[in-house]
């Protein structure tokens, strides 16, 4: 069966009817580019190549005849990129050219098979090859001798500009484009006594990828590329400052091309730039209103498509910031446009924004009857119902039902969406093991939509949350090498200029932060407070508060979270209460307060059950344990720590391991008091499991603390050697980390 692409070298009325040559951006005049392109198809045509690359040179013909004019360098890289044999065979091509007489490109165009004159031509006469060898073919024939002889000359710029040396001050494909208005179809006549200038052929011109300006259709295929590739795979377009700059070369030709200052406004959210994304998209508006329906590149129903798209944009653009009246105005307007077409696409993306600001639910999808508009209300829903306690199992089953007709209708932006939001959930309510097992299902998951120019459809948000969830669950094991590698790739994936790249960032921070304070670096992890606020402000709080209070600045640390509770009542951001609800009580416990942290932590308790937070339930009623040790009820203790030592040591992170066991231990000893019974034995096996764990982490004062707890441990059991081994490896944590062991009662 013959190749999609093969269809360019075929008669396009087969399939879509009459081609015009200016449908496919090409240029009425030749330039050096066109020549290198006309030496690839005479290449292609003589020589023999292997089906594989032919494919590829077939998949490569339109971007480069709709695409801007390459340098010789580039050209050759992407044509070697395909197939090694035949860039060199246009190499040796232009060489010839080049290096040659005038004659010699003469007798490149004389000897150039074309459907018109060759029989055996593979390309047919009204295909996309056909029409630009034809079009190139008149565009030379009509060049007078002198248009001829500079063009020739600038043949040999362009090619001898590729090998020269940067310090011999040659200028870039640029300062070779020959003048349009004498290579023009329409300037036919040549002017009498014209000479040519060389001063004029030496003049550098502005040196960009766009090359000065393009015809209607390459602007619109450069900005097509840019969109699709902003939307697929951002690391394949350009540099939000390469492109500024292309797109305000655009715009110094034509300022009135709408879909240019759209694509501005597209790159300039890369960044967040606030002020010049809404600049963008409001001079959109204003080119599209005063272009009326005349252009063909904004859709099946001219401009009031792009219009209502364009104000729903701006109602994302506000809510984004936090303007929710100017975005429901915004929307409003989008919503009646929308309407008044009877645009159901339209309107489901306005269910999203709704929700957001005037907290709508999904009973307009039942009137519209759409499913892509039902199953985003229906996700919506499910990220509300989290957040306000629902059960897991519900929310789950919710998902579950949508999924179904995701894979029935192949919506995969849609099942992206649904499996990292499983994640999340399950993260969230503290079942690592699914967490970890629904990430690897989406990332092993094959795109379902088709996608062009090599584009590798993974780097969505939904698959940025993914990675980020996985670079976590290892960290929580102590599995830093895998989750440098994870960050690595996420990186690469999302640069730092990259719309998702602030899910990595703050993941990346997190994680450091959490070692620092596991190995009781402080002064490494109060730096990356700052940074950690930047992107986070109630992530930022918190942890501010955990470096105090760890330097015993009880004081500071409270204050923090005095104003962070202010704030998580704004956000109503359950979880980060009940955290900030267990570290007032550890400085509760600072001043042996530990009867005043007690109704605290059972508030806690309550609200996590409420939720159904198991991981931050599992951590309270270690707090509790630990409070009701130092009230002098070990048994009680102990009795409590049986509910949550299970879920810790199934999904919890090692350090949690760790500490449960810990305490396990000192309950224990307490229990056992200094009599050698099994609760002192089973203490013994306990603490050397939790030496483990911490030895995993590289957790010094922990270990100081296990070692410590040992060495008392085998003294009261009568095991002197090992008590006086424990008091060795205490004495010698105690040198290295040189800071006063804290009392081992006062943290749990």
């Amino acid at each position: 069966m013959a190749s999609v692409h093969e269809s360019l070298y075929f008669n396009p009325m087969m399939t879509n009817g009459v081609v015009h040559a200016n449908v496919f951006g090409i240029k009425d005049w030749v330039t050096p580019y066109k020549i290198s392109v006309l030496a690839l198809l005479y290449e292609m045509t003589a020589s023999k190549i292997t089906l594989p690359e032919r494919r590829r040179l077939n998949k490569l013909i339109l971007p480069l005849q709709q695409g801007p004019d390459l340098t010789l360098g580039q050209f050759l890289q992407t044509v070697e990129e395909c197939c090694p044999q035949t860039a060199y065979a246009v190499k040796l091509r232009l060489h010839e050219m080049a290096d040659g007489e005038l004659k010699d490109m003469e007798y490149f165009f004389s000897t150039l098979p074309t459907p018109f004159t060759a029989f055996d031509s593979e390309a047919y006469k009204t295909s996309v090859v056909g029409l630009f060898m034809r079009h190139m073919l008149l565009a030379y024939n009509k060049l007078s001798f002198s248009q001829v002889y500079k063009l020739y000359k600038s043949l040999q710029h362009y090619y001898h500009s590729h090998y020269a040396k940067p310090t011999d001050g040659q200028v870039g494909l640029a300062a070779l484009v020959a003048d349009d208005s004498e290579m023009d179809l329409t300037s036919i006549e040549d002017t009498v006594g014209d000479r040519i200038d060389k001063e004029e052929l030496d003049t550098p011109l502005h040196e960009s990828e766009l090359r000065g300006p393009l015809s209607q259709k390459q602007a619109e295929y450069f900005l097509a590329r840019q969109a699709y590739l902003l939307k697929n795979d951002e690391n394949k377009a350009l540099k939000p400052a390469a492109l500024q700059e292309e797109l305000n070369n655009m715009l110094k030709f034509n300022p009135d091309f709408a879909e240019a200052h759209y694509l501005n406004y597209l790159n300039s959210m890369r960044v967040q730039d606030i002020f010049l994304s809404a600049h963008s998209l409001l001079h959109y508006f204003d080119r599209l209103i005063l272009s009326g329906n005349e252009g063909k590149s904004n859709g099946d129903e001219g401009y009031g498509r792009s219009l209502r798209y364009a104000a729903l944009n701006l109602a994302s653009l506000h809510c984004r910031f936090g303007h929710y009246q100017q975005a429901d105005l915004a929307l409003q307007e989008a919503i009646r446009i929308a309407q008044e077409s009877n645009d159901h696409v339209c309107l489901q993306h306005c269910l999203g924004p709704n929700q957001n600001i005037n907290g709508n639910t999904t009973e307009n999808a039942s009137f519209i009857n759409h499913i892509y508009l039902a199953s985003l209300g229906i996700q919506s829903l499910v990220q509300q119902g989290a957040t306000q306690g629902k059960t897991a199992h519900k929310l789950i089953n919710a998902l579950k039902d949508t999924d179904i007709l995701h894979w029935k209708h192949s919506l995969s932006e849609l099942i992206e969406i649904s499996l990292a939001q499983t994640t999340s959930i399950w993260r969230m309510y503290g079942k690592s093991t699914m967490a970890l097992q629904q990430a690897q299902l989406l990332l092993n998951m094959s795109s379902l939509e088709p996608v062009n120019f090599g584009v590798q459809q993974n780097n969505t948000e939904a698959f940025a949350v993914a990675l980020c969830h996985l670079a976590e669950l290892h960290a929580e094991q102590g599995l830093y090498f895998a989750v440098s590698e994870i960050l690595q790739h996420l990186k690469e994936q999302f640069p730092p200029h990259s719309q998702n790249a602030k899910l990595w960032m703050l993941c990346d921070l997190k994680i450091q932060f959490e070692r620092h304070m596991n190995e009781g670096k402080y002064h490494l992890a109060e730096p990356l407070v700052t940074a950690i606020s930047a992107l986070n402000k109630t992530e930022g709080l918190y942890r501010k508060a955990q470096v105090l209070k760890a330097l015993n600045r009880s004081t500071e640390a409270y204050s923090v979270l005095q104003r962070l509770q202010v704030h998580c009542e704004k956000t109503k951001c359950t979880e980060m209460v009940i955290r900030m609800m267990l570290s007032t009580a550890e400085l509760h416990w600072e001043s042996s307060g530990f009867s005043t942290a007690l109704p605290l932590l059972l508030q806690a308790l309550a609200l996590a059950r409420q939720h159904h937070l198991q991981s931050l339930a599992s951590e309270t009623i270690l707090h509790l344990a630990f409070t009701q040790l130092m009230l002098g009820v070990p048994e009680q203790a102990l009795s409590v720590l049986h509910e949550a030592i299970e879920p810790v040591l199934a999904h919890g992170a090692v350090i949690d391991k760790g500490r449960a066991l810990l305490l396990t231990a000192r309950c224990q000893m307490a229990v056992a008091g200094f009599s050698p019974n099994g609760q002192g034995q089973a203490a013994v096996d306990t603490l050397n499991e939790a030496t483990a764990y911490f030895s995993k982490l590289d957790c010094k004062e922990r270990l100081r603390d296990v070692h410590y707890l040992q060495a008392q441990l085998y003294r009261s059991l009568g095991q002197i050697s090992q008590c006086n081994k424990s008091a060795m490896l205490f004495r010698l944590l105690d040198q290295d980390l040189q800071t006063p062991a804290p009392p081992v009662s006062m943290r749990l």
